[in-house]
């Protein structure tokens, strides 16, 4: 688990500059393969540690991961119910929520939603918390 201070972290003006030249582009490219490696059983594992990595390569958010008080704190949900989840509900819903959420990209307009969506996406296919 890391955890970056806001001296780290890059500047947001920084990281609207990534997004624009290189994120919106960079992610469709990347969640395609992470969701080829999904299909296999082999490259499971790299898929789903590629999709807990989206919101860095769409817009270079670091993981800041705290728990409820404000201190870092290690993931909600097991492993086991984690895979639970993406065997019965994840790779289905993380699909639809990633064709959603390109969608809102390439519309200009809907790109705050997208961004959200991007960032909620680890969550929605293992309930990994970014």
């Amino acid at each position: 688990m890391s955890t970056t201070t806001d001296g780290d972290a890059p500047s947001l003006a920084v990281r609207a500059v990534w997004f624009l030249l290189i994120g919106w582009w960079a992610t469709g490219i990347w969640l395609g393969i992470a969701w080829f490696l999904n299909v296999t059983i082999i490259g499971l594992p790299l898929g789903i540690k590629m999709i807990n990595a989206t919101p860095k390569v769409l817009s270079l958010k670091e993981r800041d991961f705290v728990d409820r008080e404000g201190n870092p704190g290690e993931q909600r949900y097991g492993l086991v119910v984690r895979g639970v989840w993406f065997l019965l509900v994840g790779w289905w819903a993380s699909g639809l929520w990633t064709a959603v959420a390109y969608a809102f990209t390439v519309s200009i307009v809907g790109i705050p939603i997208a961004v959200m969506m991007y960032n909620k996406l680890p969550f929605v296919v293992s309930l990994y918390e970014y």
